[in-house]
């Protein structure tokens, strides 16, 4: 078998085994053999069973399909605006994202709206796609990746801003509620929601993917690509649309979780050595899937009782990468090539 046959294939076997860790851990000890043989449909056990299909399942599938979603979304912009720290956090997605679910929540406080689950992905999305689109309208005129990156740290502090004073005028109930979702949970989804955020991040990793050619081309230059006949503003368009569509949803069910958008992707090229998005952007998402699998499952703290929320755990983990990314690069708007 060859090298990067090996590469793939342990990664596919990791990816197993952290889902199945992911499932067996919690409050309520189930053993192992029991764990498989559920997920196989052979359980013996109808209490296990339900907790196992009706909680545990749902959340590790919200692992997979966020921490791929997440890591995608970081690798398109990484690769976009050839920035190694560009992600959906840093530019702006995830503050816009949490702003538009502020904003619905402050007016739900009030009888405006209904807040409920499509209402804050809608919100949140909206939320998202807002923040891009001003980082996205500054990268018009500003060429840097440096400078842009700081445009979008200062959109992202705008809607935190904003957020903050709407937390400081609204109820002391609005504002746990508001403060648990921001501390991100994958036990937020259910097994309802699941299928909802699985179709939109599906339609995202769909056009993703799609975008493969254009993003090689964009490695070497956005001139070179455009002599390549790649549309650099229908690329934007593209980008912008994926992803809102991923950071957006994702944001919503579980909350902003952290550095996943950032660190995967250069977690991914180290392990397989290319550039290439054909390559990248599958490897990429199943990387994410395994790391925030193990995020949830030291966030349950094995042996005991309590529960860390993800971001404590994703940070932990993810702000080495960033910091070993910083001194590995000399500039930070070196291409990937």
């Amino acid at each position: 078998m060859k090298t990067g046959s090996w590469k793939w294939f342990a990664l596919l076997v990791a990816l197993l085994v952290a889902f199945i860790l992911d499932i067996w851990l919690g409050s309520v000890h189930i053993p192992v053999m029991e764990v498989v043989r559920t997920v196989v449909g052979k359980a013996t056990d109808p209490t296990w069973d339900k907790i196992i299909w009706l909680f545990r399942m749902p959340k590790a599938i919200t692992a997979i399909v966020a921490g791929g979603a997440l890591a995608v979304s970081g690798l398109l912009m990484q690769s976009f605006f050839r920035n190694p720290l560009a992600g959906p956090f840093v530019l702006g997605i995830s503050s816009g994202a949490s702003l538009g679910v502020a904003l619905l929540v402050m007016a739900g406080a009030t009888g405006l709206f209904l807040v409920n689950t499509f209402g804050i992905v809608v919100a949140a999305s909206a939320g998202a796609a807002v923040a891009f689109s001003l980082v996205l309208m500054a990268s018009i005129r500003i060429k840097d990746s440096a400078t842009l990156l700081i445009i979008g740290l200062m959109v992202g502090s705008i809607a935190g801003a904003i957020v903050g004073t709407l937390q400081y005028f609204t109820s002391a109930r609005q504002l746990q509620a508001f403060t648990i979702w921001t501390f991100g949970s994958l036990s937020n989804v259910n097994a309802q929601d699941l299928p909802v955020l699985t179709i939109l991040t599906g339609a995202g990793l769909v056009i993703a993917f799609a975008l493969f050619k254009p993003l090689n081309a964009v490695l070497l230059g956005e001139n070179y690509a455009q002599s390549l006949g790649v549309n650099i503003n229908r690329l934007r368009n593209g980008i912008l649309l994926v992803t809102s569509l991923l950071a957006g949803a994702v944001t919503a069910y579980a909350g902003p979780i952290a550095f996943i958008g950032i660190a995967v992707p250069h977690l991914t090229r180290a392990v397989f050595s290319t550039s290439d998005h054909k390559k990248l952007i599958p490897a990429v998402f199943l990387t994410g899937s395994l790391v925030l699998l193990l995020c949830d499952v030291l966030a349950q703290l094995p042996g005991s009782e309590h529960v860390l929320p993800i971001n404590v755990v994703t940070s932990i983990l993810g702000a080495p990468v960033v910091i070993w990314v910083i001194l590995k690069k000399r500039h930070l708007g070196a291409s990937f090539g």
